[in-house]
């Protein structure tokens, strides 16, 4: 009883995914359905067609040896073959150019609704993993879509045809043929359960191979530093070898069949070869209908076998389309409210007000922060690791929402506005900087796509990287590698710098944002950003103290709260304070300007 009740639940389920791939994308196609359904019925006829003037064949041409009608039978002959050739042009062509249209769309709604889901849900997926996921498993929806139309339309009306000559030549020896079915279907039933969960997990063993090759290639200077090789390499291998197992097993699923098939095939051959002998010899029968009969039979045979094993077919199509879809089902968790408005950035004045944030129910990163960045000036945010620095800021462009308290902007809750509209009015350099496919210029226009390339060179100076820009082989057209990977580190910084003032936005966001450059490189590039702050809201999570001491404003954060605010020369002055600790450490340890949190993490007993 149970079996038969999951048997139910998994057909059901696999109709669940054909019907809705059908309902999405079948008026889309249905001309081009309509006419590769027109091309494999046509297919079907003149297959049938052959077996049919097999009978006419032998009798006519090679038993009574009738001369007139040869002619005839060999014009039908060659019609039947070039229709059944244009036709499977036809349909394969149209059919192929549906489905390479439909991986297109699929590719394109998964990248569309992968830029509307969070960033808590790209953080919690490896990127990698989702990449290799996408480019595996878009194809089952086109799969799903031509197995049924070529099954239905080529494969099911191919045997009826078949079947019908069969019948109308000998019905007993159609009988005869069909006592096999039964076993087979049977069989085939059983193996395509068992598919199920072994293609779902060689889908997901391939992705994770594929993800961590994509990551090996990424970190190579990482991996050959730690010389890590050996230590990849294993890992990696354990991977690819489960991946492989897998794949053996699914091919012993499904060819488990061909045993069964070819045996019961070759009984009912042979059986039906034994009958009509005898009735030949021994009842002096034509035989032309037999012929018929057996090229019927043997041409139906691929169909059937195809038939006979749609099930498993589409479950392997349907296991990648159902991987598609939980993606695609995956609700973003930060959708604009119904009333959400456009805010529009006047003064540009932010205000925490009793903001708390965790990333999991007992992570408390920040724990009633409040406090308010004036317009137009520096807020400077510092604190050791850990304190929730980066957190802070990622709730200004609602990277993450808080769990309670607010963030305003010129007194708007950003959570009543549209989130299109906020990040129109920020600009953002993270502490890593990520350079995207295209050239340097490509990827400074990404800031705002109508920016003219007098600005995209202007706002380079600024960074200081336009000297280096026009150094590179084809200047600002050169084309970048993975990430950038041919600039150097504080080369890639700088064009991020670059990109943000290329925006232009009355918001600016600095996630530690000279952390990757070199001293000198550093002075410049901060003397350019002091211009670029002037009359912009600027929000700055310090890297050194030199940064620090030249901000109007100065939050200190410890452990998720707010510790201590002022100025450089307020918090200097309160021996007790952290911020003056903080200094007394720098100069103890004889001026030297390192990096705060580095310095703050070397007191960690002082403040901890």
């Amino acid at each position: 009883m149970a079996r038969s009740k999951n048997i139910k639940q998994d057909v059901e389920s696999l109709t669940m995914v054909i019907r809705r791939i059908i309902r999405e994308n079948g008026r889309d196609y249905v001309k081009t359905y309509i006419f590769a359904a027109v091309c494999l019925v046509l297919v079907a006829a003149s297959t049938a067609f052959m077996a049919w003037i097999m009978e006419a064949v032998i009798n006519e041409a090679f038993a009574k040896k009738n001369a007139d009608l040869i002619w005839i039978i060999c014009g039908a002959v060659l019609a039947a073959f070039v229709v059944r050739g244009a036709a499977s042009y036809g349909q394969a062509v149209a059919l192929a150019q549906v489905g390479n249209n439909l991986v297109a769309r699929y590719q394109q709604r998964l990248v569309d609704h992968l830029m509307e889901l969070g960033v808590s849900y790209l953080g919690d997926t490896r990127s990698a993993q989702i990449a290799a996921q996408i480019s595996q498993n878009v194809a089952g929806i086109r799969d799903v879509m031509n197995l049924t139309i070529t099954s239905f339309a080529r494969d099911l009306l191919t045997l009826i045809a078949l079947l019908v000559v069969m019948v109308t030549k000998d019905p007993i020896l159609s009988i005869i043929v069909f006592v096999g079915a039964p076993p087979v279907l049977l069989a085939l039933r059983y193996i395509s359960k068992r598919l199920r969960s072994a293609t779902r997990e060689s889908v997901d063993l391939n992705s994770r191979v594929l993800s961590a090759m994509q990551e090996t290639v990424q970190g190579i200077t990482i991996v050959k530093a730690f010389t890590m090789e050996e230590q990849i390499s294993g890992r990696t291998a354990e991977l690819i070898r489960a991946a492989e197992e897998r794949s053996n097993r699914i091919a012993r699923l499904t060819e488990r069949t061909s045993p069964l098939t070819e045996t019961v095939a070759g009984l009912a051959i042979s059986g039906v070869i034994a009958y009509a002998a005898f009735r030949s010899i021994y009842g002096d029968v034509l035989p032309g209908a037999f012929f018929s009969f057996i090229t019927a039979l043997l041409l139906a045979y691929d169909p059937a076998r195809r038939l006979a094993r749609l099930q498993i077919s589409l479950e392997r199509a349907v296991v990648n389309a159902r991987m598609i879809y939980e993606i695609l089902d995956e609700q973003p968790t930060q959708r604009d409210r119904p009333d959400a408005v456009s805010i529009s950035v006047t003064g540009g004045h932010i205000e925490f007000r009793n903001i708390s944030f965790g990333y999991g129910q007992s992570d408390v990163v920040l724990d009633a922060v409040s406090f308010a960045a004036e317009a137009g000036q520096t807020t400077a945010i510092v604190g050791p690791s850990g304190a929730g620095k980066s957190t802070l800021i990622s709730l200004v462009p609602r990277f993450h929402d808080p769990a309670s308290g607010q963030v305003l902007i010129d007194g708007t809750d950003i959570a009543t506005v549209t989130k299109k509209s906020l990040r129109q009015q920020i600009a953002y350099v993270s502490q890593q900087p990520l350079l995207f496919e295209g050239s340097i210029r490509d990827n400074l226009r990404y800031a705002r796509p109508d920016a003219t390339d007098a600005e995209i060179e202007d706002a380079a100076r600024l960074a200081n990287a336009h000297e280096f820009i026009l150094g590179q082989p084809r200047g600002y057209d050169t084309l970048l590698g993975e990430n950038g990977v041919n600039l150097s580190g504080g080369q890639r910084q700088r064009i991020s710098i670059a990109r943000a003032l290329v925006r232009d936005a009355p918001i600016l966001l600095l996630d530690e944002a000279t952390s990757a450059l070199d001293n000198e490189s550093e002075a410049a590039v901060q003397q350019a950003l002091e211009s670029a702050m002037r009359d912009r809201t600027v929000l700055v999570i310090a890297h050194r103290l030199s940064t620090i001491a030249s901000a109007d404003r100065i939050v200190v954060l410890q452990a998720g709260r707010v510790v201590e605010v002022g100025s450089h020369a307020e918090l200097s002055a309160a021996s007790d304070g952290l911020y003056a600790r903080l200094q007394a450490y720098t100069q103890a340890s004889g001026g030297t300007d390192q990096p705060a949190s580095e310095a703050k993490a070397n007191i960690k007993g002082d403040i901890g």
